[in-house]
């Protein structure tokens, strides 16, 4: 029995090592089958990837193209739809004179009209003929500031899909917005009081003697207007002939007709009005307008009205800047991603080694400034990097100086435009355009160059993360900064000074007393008496958004299967009503 078990044992090791050795010879001949057989070519792999990159990036260039041609448009449009109604705004000189009003009318009108270069050419305008004091013009440049800031805050709201996207991204553009607000909020009253802007920058051109030059270079539009143009050309000087009071602009429209004109003055004989002597005639220089070339845009021979037009384009414009944005998120998702993404990032947001790290902040604003002049659009410039910000690839702290770069930039632009004004009238246009420069200057020196000041971006920070958890909070922003709380004080303007004071100095001295509470409750909250050291006291709904959260959510969910239904319905409807035809086509 023992032989018998140790003969099987001897024959199953022989048959073992027999399989083992089969074994490894079959893993050799796997081996060099691999190593020896033609490999996939990694020659076309790389080919392939370097021209789908290629595909990717001439795609990227062609929708910033679009968006940057809708952003246009979308201007056009806005200025289509309220442009007159801008031009008639300024005219209220009364209201005018009025600062805090004169800075919520420059919001409004740039809101309406999409175009911070616009409001200001009004204000220029007005101020060259006299309308307009520069003093009274000031608070006006202020609002203007605040209106061009809308658009990548609108922007932002494209990317409300990802919490953590739509995060950096409403925080990315909303820096901007806090800082024109902090701003406009120290720098206004300082301007009411002491006039400084007024007065240094009188002192500039009493002081150089300078020269009408050429008008501002064209340098993004020569890419641009061949589409815009072929769709729409404005006449911009009816808005501001509407604002310095020309009876016949208000009979004009927008839409351009004659895109090339020649004039012909002559002296001829005009009867005077109001003539008791003879003769009733005297001699003045008339100049005939002769219409020599057509425009090439759809529009130039439309019957429809300027509002129409303007509803046309502005949604057709919305769907393509929509549309291009998600898209330039998608392929920048898709192009940015492992070395290339984390390498992008450190060149985006590191700064200089000690001890020249302070200076990064200040090249990013030369940038911001040198790009903003290229495009000749601060919301533009803005706008195209807000995705950025978005998906993790410009962080805020770096976005901040490019913004107020923007801001500088923007102000350039309109000085190389006043320089191109007629001499009598030159001194006056310079100077506005010097207090814009000057206002962000001054912001610039209050908002940035001590860390501890840089208040918009943790403004902005903590605004990003309130509208990341409660995403409707966004539009409530929106509505409220740029629409609600512009339009009421304007209102509040109109009843007069008394009316205003009343309504806005408690309103003011609740906000003063609510901040200062919540500094105190989170840095000092021995200091309060007990009842104030949190907001238990009050209602919930009084100090926090999670009740007005469910509110929304509820009435969202209600509308959205209430939706739902009628589609059900709809469907149903549509699916018997088939059935019907179909049976009475059998029959």
């Amino acid at each position: 029995m023992k032989m018998e078990l140790l003969d099987s044992i001897t024959i199953t090791f022989v048959q073992y090592r027999r399989c083992s050795k089969q074994l490894q010879t079959i893993q050799i001949d796997i081996y060099i089958s691999q190593t020896m057989a033609p490999r996939p070519k990694q020659e076309d792999e790389s080919e392939e990837k370097v021209l789908i990159n290629a595909a990717k990036l001439f795609l990227l260039v062609g929708l910033l193209y679009m968006f940057v041609c809708s952003l246009d448009i979308l201007s056009s449009a806005f200025q289509l739809v309220g442009g007159k109604t801008a031009g008639d705004i300024f005219q209220e000189n009364t209201v005018l004179s009025n600062p805090l009003a004169g800075l919520v009318i420059g919001m409004l009108v740039t809101l309406l009209v999409q175009s911070s270069s616009t409001s200001s050419s009004i204000v220029v305008s007005m101020v060259s003929s006299g309308l307009l004091e520069v003093s009274t013009a000031v608070p006006i440049i202020m609002g203007t500031n605040i209106g061009t800031s809308v658009t990548n805050t609108v922007v932002a709201m494209t990317q409300v899909g990802d919490r953590n996207k739509f995060r950096r991204a409403f925080a990315g553009a909303t820096v901007h917005d806090f800082f024109n607000w902090l701003s406009v909020l120290v720098l206004l009253p300082l301007e009411v009081a002491t006039g400084y802007l007024v007065k240094l920058t009188d002192l500039i051109i009493k002081s150089f003697n300078i020269q009408s030059g050429e008008n501002a270079p064209a340098l993004l539009n020569v890419i641009t207007d061949p589409l815009t143009h072929s769709i729409i050309v404005l006449d911009e000087s009816v808005i501001s002939g509407i604002a310095t009071g020309d009876p016949e602009a208000k009979n004009k429209s927008l839409i351009k007709v004659w895109c090339q004109t020649a004039s012909n003055t002559t002296v001829q004989n005009v009867t005077t009005s109001n003539c008791s002597d003879f003769p009733c005639w005297e001699l003045k220089n008339v100049t005939e307008i002769i219409n020599i070339k057509k425009c090439n845009h759809i529009f130039v021979n439309t019957n429809l009205s300027d509002l129409a037009v303007g509803l046309i384009l502005l949604a057709c414009s919305l769907l393509i800047l929509c549309t291009c944005l998600i898209l330039i998120v998608k392929l920048l998702n898709s192009m940015l991603k492992g070395q290339v993404a984390v390498v992008i990032k450190k060149i985006m947001n590191t700064d200089f080694p000690f001890p020249f790290a302070w200076l990064t902040g200040y090249i990013a604003m030369v940038v911001g400034a040198g790009m903003t002049f290229i495009v000749q659009s601060s919301s533009v410039f803005t706008s195209a990097i807000t995705p950025l910000v978005g998906i993790g690839v410009i962080k805020i702290e770096r976005a901040y100086p490019l913004s107020l770069g923007s801001n500088i930039g923007t102000t350039t632009t309109a000085i190389l435009a006043a320089m191109a004004s007629p001499g009598e009238t030159l001194g006056n246009s310079l100077q506005i355009a010097l207090v814009h420069l000057f206002f962000n200057l001054s912001g610039i020196l209050l908002w940035y160059p001590i860390p501890f000041t840089r208040l918009p971006i943790r403004m902005a920070k903590a605004l990003g993360q309130l509208t990341a958890q409660y995403r409707w909070f966004s539009g409530v922003y929106i509505i409220f900064c740029f629409f609600a709380f512009p339009l009421v004080v304007f209102g509040l303007s109109l009843a007069g000074w008394l009316v205003l004071v009343g309504v806005l100095v408690p309103i003011v001295v609740v906000l003063i007393f609510i901040i200062v509470v919540n500094s105190l409750q989170k840095h000092k909250p021995q200091w309060l008496p007990s009842i104030l050291q949190s907001w238990d006291f009050l209602p919930l709904w009084a100090h926090s958004l999670e009740p007005w959260d469910r509110v929304v959510t509820t009435m969202a969910a209600r509308c959205c299967c209430c939706c739902k239904r009628h589609a059900l319905v709809y469907c149903c409807m549509y699916r018997m009503y088939s059935i019907e035809v179909y049976c009475h086509h059998r029959i």
